[in-house]
């Protein structure tokens, strides 16, 4: 029986270690293949990101040109607020001459009348 018993022993130490060995075997297999997800997940973040900076590089000089583009019209701008308040002042002063002639005129007219009512 003793013959027997360390048979048993063996046999079943041998399937303990092939029990270990293969659960070592997944753990390791599992372990490589979450390195593999992760390498693979990190590459498509790097590549990601590469496009990304491409991306914000073009939109950089595309904001340039705009920033660019929108000082042109402010300074555009305020030239012209500059004209029109000029032009404002100048149709003001015209409509004072405009007023001084109709005046003048007026009273030319009404001497005129006089001195045409004194002919008669």
């Amino acid at each position: 029986m003793s013959t027997f018993l360390i048979i048993v022993i063996v046999v079943v130490a041998i399937v303990l270690a092939v029990l270990i060995a293969n659960a070592l075997r997944r753990r390791a297999a599992a372990r490589e293949a979450e390195r593999r997800r992760l390498r693979s997940e990190a590459g498509a973040h790097r590549e990601q990101a590469e496009a990304n900076v491409s991306r914000a590089q073009e939109l950089s000089g595309e904001a340039d040109v705009h920033r660019s583009r929108a000082d042109e019209h402010a300074a555009k701008a305020e030239e012209h607020a500059a004209a029109a308040s000029e032009h404002g002042e100048l149709a003001e002063d015209v409509e004072q001459q405009q007023q001084t002639a109709g005046k003048a005129a007026a009273f030319h007219d009404e001497q005129a009348a006089e001195r045409e009512r004194k002919l008669d």
